[in-house]
């Protein structure tokens, strides 16, 4: 029997603020509304860093951080409040790009009994498709909520989920996954 549950990723408020498409919190809103009325785990998965940022020094890509950006009193590394958990759903914080690095996120779907990943977050490029590849290599079956992703290349995100991530992943909607707990 598979146990899914829903990964919102990387949607706090400085990376959501940075998307064009004024459409887009409502989609993973109904997402995350949806699993909650079917029992379905919502997961948070943040990036995060300590003050100092000593994590990511080694980073070309997250080293070029503004000092205090991702830290705890960032106002834009809260989740975006059309999207915010609930006090009993799992945060889980990563330090790299796939939501599985540096983080205890394995723990945290293994000890639910989680074998089936419903991804949803921003960039498509970037945490959506390093957690799909190394969720895959980590045997999850794997839903992508295409419309619940978002890039900042519209032709990248296109390609990504018409053409690569199927080879991996169910590639959906939204509204055609939420059909389908019904």
């Amino acid at each position: 029997m598979t146990h899914s549950a829903l990964l919102v990723m990387d949607l706090q408020k400085a990376i959501v603020d940075r998307i064009p498409d004024p459409d887009y919190t409502p989609r993973p809103a109904r997402a995350v509304a949806a699993a909650r009325r079917a029992g379905v785990p919502v997961v948070y998965v943040v990036i995060g860093f300590r003050p100092g940022h000593p994590e990511t020094r080694s980073s070309p890509q997250f080293s070029a951080l503004p000092d205090g950006a991702f830290t705890d009193g960032d106002p834009g590394a809260v989740i975006h409040p059309d999207i915010a958990p609930r006090p009993d759903e799992s945060i889980v914080t990563k330090k790299r790009v796939s939501a599985f690095a540096g983080s205890d996120l394995d723990l945290v779907l293994r000890g639910g009994a989680i074998d089936h990943l419903v991804l949803t977050g921003l960039a498509t490029s970037g945490v959506v498709l390093s957690t799909l590849r190394q969720a895959a290599d980590l045997d999850y079956r794997l839903t992508v909520l295409a419309d619940g992703c978002g890039d900042a290349d519209p032709e990248v995100h296109r390609v990504l989920t018409d053409k690569v991530f199927p080879r991996q992943a169910d590639v959906t909607t939204v509204d055609a996954w939420i059909a389908g707990l019904a």
